[in-house]
Order: structure tokens, then C-alpha cells, then sequence
């Protein structure tokens, strides 16, 4: 082959390397626009898992490289409030290193000429230089030509990012990879600090726009706002000066492309897609990458076979990973928003922020640390006055919530079971919320039980305007009473623009073929082009729409219902009020997000001045519509004070359904961002949910702080006992469990101390090994003597 590197960086060094070794008749040029070394930046970081990747991937370049890292095992995080109150937390078994980006760009040309690689510097190539060539690899960085030179094919994305950022670099030694959290008067400050060699460490500065701004930062040059900033970390420099390379403030681009490679041309490393330095994944996606390509083109086939199969296996990883760093580098942007809780949950919250740590995971690496988060949480339940749980994870601490004290943490979420006859909840019925409430979950709610025939979505949809459904909810709260100690929540709602509609299974959301009822909405909008169009709620509908859902609470009060939930999301038709996509209206309802918010308001106000005092209310909302134009989070945090300072116990937080052509962008707990934002901001309790499966995840989403209540859906679908597992799992023993089941119960308990025992030495053996330097010193202790 004839190939061509376009981008002398570690994507396209990385990658002639791995194809000239194992095709040397191949002639591979790489052409770099600057000289051999160099370099902007400092150094680069690579975790114990990325270096075995590298180790089987070219064991020559892996070693020269592992013997010029400094190696270390700890993350330490020291938070600096204005009162200069500093703490710290170490937690150690993380396994990084560190190089200097120079060292590393010479070693991997080493080993490229030692193959027999071409190799050109200060010079610019395009890939009509190379019309022999049978693959031209554009590894030409972030601000790629080719790429750009080619955008409608391509079709890149990028989203620059709010805060600003510049690397700098100083003489300051380090023994773990470091976080300096600072409080100034102009606001918060972060230095993401590591060793790379004896004698150096990279700093890199971050801080939101408005902090930014206060410090001048905007109107400074390189050197001065590296000496603005020596004063700013001066105890934590110790005496060290701060060095500059080109240290220019930016805002961190993400960026993304639909197309990754154009007949024999194939983008590589940052030059096709972007991941936040906050993870430190720059450098390892663009050597992975390489890894890819080449075991795509080790596999056989024409060169648009092998590029196809690249892009085909490797972009769902790529994405993995931005996803993550996304997720990261946004818990950087609200900094703030966390700056009020302990010390320990702030440093907990710093560790599973991009969600690839979590509580089990940590506490195979960390135990100390996750049980300073466990004690915490039982310490903070105690003192308001729960029942708290000696030793029990923060899955299994109770809550209470006016006078219902709920015995755990875990919600079995609304889930429409399109399967009552008439609206009244049957056998099918008990047996669902029977069975769920029997498996030890602290809180059930009911489907989305409709105030009216004409609010139904569906006609299987269960209601509460009549005796015989009221009779139908109350055998099944008395059932939930007698045989559990789960609290049992009732889910009001109205279908709105999405009401009239066929059974889930025969098409969601798809209008019904025959059997219609009229349908009203916010604005005569239809969900889909050809869905029933929903006439205008006029003043007249408001009041006896209102006073439905009053007459609904007042039956589920009756019935015996612990807890009330009024449905403001997914579109439905108090969903369609607050969200402007859906509520074009022209008088006092539409408009201001304040005229939005007036009919939701006013059926909250009626319904918790009819439903008991002592009982609790919540608020489900979507808190955005993945859509553009649609509800933002500035609304969203407005939504939650306004139903807060009506009564409103707890915000149900989901998102999205709104209009049929949004975009989510789904993941593991995708939706909880928006509960952390509400909880933490506008300090209202909440309940998260979409995507959480397993109480690892559970456990990590409350010690973190980020909601008060972790509702799962789809796993209790499949296991209705997920609570009891989870119970046996952590070694928990007081979860109810009904008298029939105990024998079950009392063998799950003693047979998962062991499976977890076992399961726990499995993890241990499958950690990535530490990648010490070969000549068995060890490379930090080199690097720092």
C-alpha cells in the first residue's frame, strides 16, 4: 500500500507505526507542519487501562513509553472556600501516568523510523500532494483543513463550550493526579494538575465566564494572566512560578461528525471528534483510533471495506467516550452548584461526574472513602430526624416527606399498563403493584390515572371519576398496606393532545382508527401530522378540567393513597401549557413562561388545598424538550420554585415527549442532570429516573447529592423483587418481606454475601495491571526525587 499521514501528531505516528510493522513493504508517509519537537502543551495522561491497550497493540512503543512516564495511583481533590477553610480527599487505585507530549511525539517517531516510516517536518501537504496513495489519513488536528475543505461531506458539529480554559505548565512537583478547587471574590477557580517528568507538571486552568470576566482575564495577555494566576493558586504552587507555551484562554470546542471518511480519505484523532480534557481522553482517543484503523485494514478487503468497517466498530466507543467527557466537563461548568455540600460529597461528586466511577467502584478502590460517603448520609438522616439505618447504603436510609416516612430510597416509576376495562383497575392491576410492593421498594406509583373518559390516552388507560375505579384503587392500597411497608403514590393526569390514541403496543402515540373522542390541548397543535387535532381548551374546559382532577384526588384520598402526583410532562395537556412548542396561545395562558405556568399552578393549588395536609404532593415535569425553541433550564428551575412555593413536596424529573420530532440524547441516567440542577439550585427535593438499572447506580446518584429519590422503571418490570436483591447484595436485613416469601428471602441473603464475596475478588483480578517502567524503578519516584 501507498498510504499517506496528513498530521505528524500521535493519532498519525501511532498508526504508520502499527502498519508499517506489520506491512513493510507498504511505503507510509507522515508530514507535519511543524519541526520534530515541536510541541504546545505540556504533558499528556494515560490511565493503567489505556497503557494495557497500548502494551498489546506495539509492546516495543509501550515500553519506551511506560519507561518515560511518571506513574501515580491517587486522584486528590482539595476544595478552598473564601473563608480559606482548605480540605482534602485522596482516593487512591486509580492507576494513571504521565509524559511529557514532547517525550512521547520523539518516541513514537523513534520507533516510526526505526520501522522505516517517512517522516517530514515544516511542511504542508494536502491530499492532492498524494494522488498515488491508496488511504491519505487526515490527522490534521482540531481545526482540520481537510475536514473543513470538505464540510458538507463530513458535516461537523461544534459546540463551544462556556467556560474558559488555558494550559500552563510549572516546576511543581506532584504525587497524585490533582484537583485545586479555589474561591476568590471574582468566584471559583479549578487547576487540573499533573506530573509528567522530574522537574514538570501541567496545569490547566479553568473557570466559568463570569468569573472570567470579574478577574479580568479577557483584557490580559499570556504572561500577566499567568501571573494573575500565580496569585490566585500561589499556596498551592508553593513557591513555584507558572510557565507558559502559548497558554491562550479558549473555550473548549466538542465536536462531532456524521462522516468520519470520504472515498480513500479517513479523519483521525481530534480531527474527526473531540473529547474534554477534563477526562484527560484527547491523546488516548487519537491512539485508539489508530489501534482501530489498523485492525480494520488487518481484516482484508478494499480500502472503502476497511474504512466502513472502522467507522462501523469503532464510533459507538468514540461516542461512549465523549459522552462521558461531556458529562464532565458540564459538572465543571456548574461548579457552583455544588459548592455548598460537605466536603466529602464534593469530592465524591468530582469522582463520579463523567459516571464511569461509581459507589461499587469505588469502594473496591477506595473503601475509606465510600464509607465516609455512607456515614454522611446516615449522620445527615439522622439529624433531621429520619429513622436512619446503622451500615446501611444511602439506597436503604429512609425519607420522610410530611408525614410519610418512606422506608427506602427506591420508586417503582408510573408505568401505563393500558389494561383496564372501563378505567377500573383489575386483577392484572394487583397483581402488578402487589407484586412490586412485596419486592421492598420504598415508594409505588401508579400509572397516570386519567381524571376523565375524555383525558385518557388510551382506552386501556386506568381513571378515578367514578365508584367502581375508586373501588378498584382501594382493594388495591389496602393489598399494598397489609403486605408491605412500600408507600403507595397516585398519578393524576390528562392526555391532552396525546389522548385518543391506540394501545402502546399497537402504536404509540398513533391516533385510534375507530372510537375517538374529542381531545383538547393548550393549542389546537396535533402530536403527529396525522394525529387528531385538539381543540383549544377555552376557559369553560379549564374549570371543569380543574375540577376533575379535585374530584380525582378527593376519591384517591378516600381510597387511601399516601401520596399525590399531578402529571405536568410529556406533553400531556398541562405539559402542553408550560412547554411553548405545544402552547401557542394569545391571551393570559401563553406567552411569558409566568402566563404558561398559570392553569398548571392553579389545578396544583386547587389540588393541594382538597388533598389532606399531612400528606405529600409531588410535580412530575419534563424539564426539557429536546428540542430546540422548547423549555430551558432557566424555565425549568423557575417551574420547581413556583410548584415549591405552592406546596409542592418533591419534582418528579423526567424529560422530553413533548413534540414527536425532539432528539433525546439517550445514556445510563441520562435525565439526572436535570433532577441534580433542581435539587441543588432551586433546592427543591427531587425524584430522578430514565435509564437507571442497577443499585450501584442508585447509591452513586444519592451519595452524590444529585436527587432524594431514584425512581427505576424497566428493571421492576422484569424483577419486581429488585429491591430485595439489592437488600441481600449490601447485606441490609430489615427490608419487609411478606411471611410466604421468607424462606426465599433468608436464602437470597445467605447465598449473595457470597456471590458478592466472589464477585468482588473477580473485579480485583480483572483491574488493569500497574504498568511500572521496565527497569523495575519506579517512575514517579524518579520523576519527583
Amino acid at each position: 500500500m501507498r498510504i499517506a499521514i496528513i498530521g505528524g501528531g500521535p493519532a498519525g505516528l501511532y498508526f504508520a507505526i502499527l502498519m508499517k510493522r506489520d506491512r513493510p513493504e507498504s511505503r507510509i508517509t507522515v508530514v507535519e507542519r511543524n519541526r520534530a519537537d515541536d510541541t504546545f502543551g505540556f504533558g499528556v495522561v494515560f490511565s493503567d487501562q489505556t497503557l494495557a491497550t497500548f502494551e498489546r497493540a506495539d509492546e516495543p512503543s509501550y515500553r519506551a513509553i511506560t519507561d518515560a512516564f511518571a506513574y501515580w495511583d491517587d486522584i486528590e481533590i482539595v476544595r478552598t472556600p473564601l473563608d480559606g477553610a482548605t480540605t482534602s480527599h485522596r482516593i487512591g487505585g486509580n492507576g494513571f501516568c504521565g509524559c511529557s507530549r514532547r517525550t512521547l511525539l520523539l518516541l513514537l517517531q523513534g520507533r516510526a523510523r526505526e520501522l522505516g516510516v517517512e517522516l517530514l517536518f515544516q511542511q504542508e501537504a494536502t491530499p492532492e500532494d498524494f494522488p498515488d496513495a491508496d488511504l491519505i489519513v487526515a490527522a490534521d488536528g482540531i481545526n482540520s483543513p481537510i475536514r473543513e475543505g470538505n464540510r458538507d461531506h463530513f458535516a461537523p458539529e461544534v459546540d463551544l463550550r462556556p467556560n474558559r480554559f488555558a494550559w500552563m505548565g510549572s516546576t511543581r512537583p506532584f504525587d497524585a493526579f490533582t484537583f485545586f478547587f479555589k474561591e476568590r471574590p471574582e468566584g471559583i477557580f479549578v487547576a487540573h494538575c499533573y506530573q509528567y517528568q522530574r522537574g514538570a507538571s501541567t496545569w490547566v486552568m479553568e473557570t466559568d465566564p463570569a468569573t472570567f470576566a470579574r478577574a479580568g482575564l479577557d483584557g490580559m495577555g499570556e504572561d500577566e494572566s499567568a501571573r494573575f494566576l500565580e496569585g490566585v493558586f500561589a499556596e498551592e504552587l508553593d513557591g513555584h512560578r507558572l510557565i507558559t507555551n502559548r497558554s491562550l484562554w479558549r473555550r473548549f470546542p466538542m465536536l462531532r461528525c456524521r462522516r468520519w471518511s470520504r472515498d480513500n480519505v479517513v479523519l483521525l484523532g481530534d480531527a474527526k471528534a473531540t473529547a474534554h480534557f477534563s477526562i484527560g481522553s484527547g491523546t488516548k482517543l487519537a491512539m485508539e483510533d489508530a489501534i482501530h484503523l489498523h485492525a480494520a485494514f488487518r481484516q482484508g478487503g478494499s480500502v472503502a471495506d476497511c474504512l466502513a468497517r472502522f467507522e462501523g466498530a469503532r464510533r459507538e466507543e468514540v461516542e461512549k467516550t465523549q459522552h462521558a467527557a461531556d458529562v464532565s466537563l458540564v459538572w465543571f461548568e456548574h461548579v457552583r452548584r455544588f459548592w455548598h455540600m460537605p466536603p466529602s460529597r464534593f469530592s465524591f461528586g468530582v469522582m463520579t461526574r463523567s459516571k464511569a466511577i461509581t459507589w461499587e467502584n469505588l469502594q473496591l478502590r477506595a473503601p475509606e472513602f465510600v464509607e465516609e460517603q455512607r456515614r454522611l448520609f446516615e449522620d445527615e438522616a439522622r439529624t433531621v430526624g429520619f429513622p436512619a439505618k446503622d451500615g446501611a447504603p444511602p439506597m436503604f436510609q429512609p425519607l420522610r416527606l410530611r408525614g410519610m416516612t418512606v422506608p427506602n430510597r427506591i420508586v417503582v416509576s408510573p408505568m401505563c399498563q393500558y389494561s383496564a376495562e372501563g378505567g377500573v383497575p383489575g386483577d392484572w392491576h394487583l397483581m402488578h403493584y402487589g407484586a412490586r410492593a412485596t419486592g421492598g421498594a420504598g415508594l409505588l406509583f401508579t400509572e397516570m390515572t386519567c381524571v376523565s373518559a375524555d383525558a385518557r390516552i388510551t382506552p386501556g388507560c386506568t381513571g378515578l371519576w367514578n365508584d367502581a375505579q375508586e373501588s378498584g384503587w382501594r382493594r388495591i392500597v389496602d393489598f399494598v398496606h397489609a403486605h408491605s411497608d412500600t408507600r403507595i403514590a397516585l398519578q393524576l393526569g390528562h392526555a391532552g393532545q396525546k389522548g385518543a390514541t391506540k394501545l402502546m403496543w399497537e402504536g404509540m402515540d398513533r391516533p385510534l382508527d375507530a372510537g375517538a373522542w374529542p381531545i383538547v390541548s393548550a393549542s389546537a397543535v396535533p402530536y403527529f401530522p396525522e394525529s387528531q387535532v385538539p381543540r383549544e381548551a377555552t376557559r369553560a374546559d379549564m374549570d371543569r378540567i380543574r375540577d376533575e382532577f379535585v374530584a380525582a384526588a378527593v376519591r384517591g384520598a378516600r381510597a387511601g393513597f399516601d401520596m399525590l402526583e399531578l402529571h405536568c410532562a410529556h406533553g400531556y395537556l398541562l405539559a402542553s401549557f408550560l412547554s411553548p412548542l405545544t402552547n401557542r396561545r394569545g391571551d393570559e395562558y401563553g406567552g411569558s413562561l409566568e402566563n404558561r405556568l398559570r392553569f398548571p399552578l392553579e389545578v396544583f393549588r386547587a389540588l393541594r388545598a382538597a388533598w389532606p395536609a399531612d400528606r405529600p404532593m409531588s410535580v412530575r415535569i419534563s424539564a426539557t424538550d429536546w428540542a430546540e425553541g422548547g423549555i430551558t433550564d432557566d424555565d425549568s428551575l423557575a417551574i420547581a420554585r413556583a410548584f415549591a412555593a405552592e406546596g409542592c413536596d418533591l419534582l418528579d424529573v423526567s424529560t422530553g415527549q413533548t413534540v414527536a420530532d425532539s432528539t433525546p440524547h439517550y445514556g445510563r441516567m441520562y435525565q439526572v442532570p436535570w433532577a441534580d440542577m433542581i435539587r441543588n439550585e432551586a433546592k427543591v427535593a427531587t425524584m430522578c429516573v430514565g435509564s437507571i438499572t442497577s443499585a450501584d447506580q442508585v447509591n452513586t446518584i444519592l451519595a452524590a447529592g444529585r436527587a432524594d429519590l431514584v425512581a427505576l422503571a424497566r428493571p421492576h418490570l422484569v424483577d419486581p423483587s429488585f429491591t430485595l436483591r439489592a437488600a441481600a447484595k449490601y447485606g441490609v436485613r430489615d427490608v419487609t418481606c411478606p411471611p410466604q416469601y421468607r424462606w426465599g428471602n433468608e436464602a437470597l441473603l445467605r447465598n449473595a454475601g457470597r456471590e458478592e464475596a466472589d464477585l468482588l475478588e473477580l473485579r480485583r483480578k480483572a483491574r488493569p495491571k500497574r504498568h511500572a517502567p521496565s527497569n523495575g524503578t519506579a517512575a514517579f519516584a524518579r520523576a519527583a526525587e
